[in-house]
């Protein structure tokens, strides 16, 4: 008799919550952080590159982030990249340096974070049901395959459904915690 594999379910679905938690860190919340700009790719070298492979970004206080391109020719590439994200910054150069001032949110502005918030959890709802639906047909397969039993198959799916809530309620209560720190701040 097969057994079903818990904890590849969980790892899989695991890495759902954590691509997730990476979107997220990549939203504006009214103060300045390294994962801000994460997300942000830069046509450079005739590729797109993350903008930590063309530059250095810091954090010298909680409304400002600066950006050190390395290569000068990249500067104006970096600006647009940085401008034309869906972040909303508006990046100031200074040589080789860009400024971003990080202003406060309007109201507007956070109801629309939100949203973006809530189309993150989606994405990984999707990805978790998805996963979900592979091992629920793998586990039919086996039952109509006569590799286990009608119970086992019963058994096996009910597992897989309470491992799948299990990981939509982490996303959902992940979203509830982001949602209360854009709205509030």
């Amino acid at each position: 008799m097969l057994e079903l594999n818990v904890n590849e379910i969980k790892t899989r679905m695991g890495k759902a919550i954590e691509s997730f938690k990476k979107d997220l860190s990549g939203l504006r919340v009214g103060r300045a952080s390294l994962s801000m700009l994460d997300q942000i790719n830069v046509n450079a070298y005739g590729s797109l590159m993350p903008l930590n492979q063309v530059s250095n970004v810091s954090v010298p206080d909680a409304r400002m982030l600066l950006v050190s391109v390395w290569d000068n020719s990249l500067v104006s590439l970096v600006e647009k990249s940085i401008k034309e994200s869906p972040l909303g910054l508006n990046p100031m150069v200074e040589g080789n340096v860009i400024r971003i001032s990080i202003p406060p949110l309007s109201e507007e502005r956070r109801i629309e974070i939100t949203k973006i918030a809530a189309k993150y959890a989606e994405n990984a709802r999707i990805a978790a049901r998805n996963i979900r639906r592979d091992y629920i047909e793998s586990v039919r397969k086996l039952q109509k395959n006569a590799e286990i039993s009608e119970d086992q198959k019963h058994n096996d799916e009910t597992s897989i459904q309470d491992i799948t809530d299990e990981i939509i309620k982490k996303i959902d209560d992940i979203l509830s915690v982001k949602e209360k720190e854009i709205l509030e701040n």
